[in-house]
């Protein structure tokens, strides 16, 4: 039984990116990890997935694309206000402008940048790059 589902998620993906597959699944399925699955979508790092209901906690099926140098989870999931993005940018991504932090805040998961603009602040939640 796992503790931290997103953490499980974000290192199979890592690990499949790394090894070159095209595909990789991923069990089980949470609101969590469906919504910085899209985030990964939207912003190209991953190409089409599909959740596939099997009675036990659900699999998702997502096609890699060869984008992704390196994703995480960022445990613990410090609060964040919409002062202190750069601090966590520096911490976390390699360069400025390269990557995004994904955080949960109260108008649902965004990336920094969408928060920056909508002047928000969360939970931070993952990494990628």
């Amino acid at each position: 039984m796992s503790v931290d589902t997103i953490s499980d998620a974000l290192s199979t993906i890592n690990n499949a990116s790394k090894v070159g597959k095209k595909e990789c699944t991923i069990k089980p399925v949470s609101k969590l990890i469906k919504n910085v699955l899209h985030l990964m979508k939207e912003h190209n790092y991953i190409g089409e997935f599909e959740i596939i209901d099997n009675g036990r906690g659900g699999v998702i099926k997502l096609q890699l694309i060869g984008k992704i140098n390196k994703c995480g989870s960022i445990k613990p999931r410090f609060p964040i206000n919409k002062k202190d993005f750069e601090k966590y940018e520096k911490r976390y991504l390699p360069a400025k402008g390269f990557g995004y932090l994904m955080l949960t805040t109260s108008k649902g998961i965004m990336t920094q940048e969408e928060a920056r603009q909508k002047k928000v602040g969360g939970a931070l939640v993952a990494y990628i790059y």
